[in-house]
């Protein structure tokens, strides 16, 4: 068996209401968080950090009290792992890189969950929500 690990965060933006970032994937057409691959010496944060600069343009640094697991096989030889934490930024502007992500935008939070492709990414996204509404002080939608 073979393993791949990768790393990102659920990335939440205050207006008038909560938003989340979302992303849709060239690759498998998905629409998930950002998320990338392990370099070598990065620590899981650090991968998460970069790969949502090099997706999105967004600068965050995610709150590593948060963190979730998913793990699934990509190929009948190949589990996957992907960890996500939660994010804030106060960033509007998305730069989606053209070779990774076809669509990205933020989306209010009560509208996310009939957005999100998988089940699981819907469980991280509110388990995520009500750890930064608890850390930020605030319960508004």
């Amino acid at each position: 068996m073979k393993y791949e690990k990768s790393c990102g965060a659920v990335i939440f933006r205050r207006t008038d209401v909560w938003n989340v970032l979302l992303i849709r994937h060239n690759k498998g057409r998905h629409v998930s968080f950002p998320k990338g691959h392990v370099e070598p010496g990065e620590t899981e944060s650090q991968t998460a950090e970069r790969e949502i600069l090099e997706e999105t343009g967004l600068r965050v640094r995610v709150d590593k009290r948060f963190r979730a697991e998913n793990r699934y096989n990509i190929r009948p030889d190949t589990q996957k792992l992907v960890v996500i934490f939660a994010a804030v930024t106060d960033q509007a502007e998305i730069t989606p890189q053209p070779e990774e992500i076809a669509e990205a935008e933020w989306v209010p939070v009560d509208e996310a969950d009939t957005r999100l492709t998988y089940e699981r990414d819907r469980r991280i996204m509110r388990d995520a929500f009500e750890h930064i509404q608890k850390y930020s002080g605030s319960r508004r939608r």
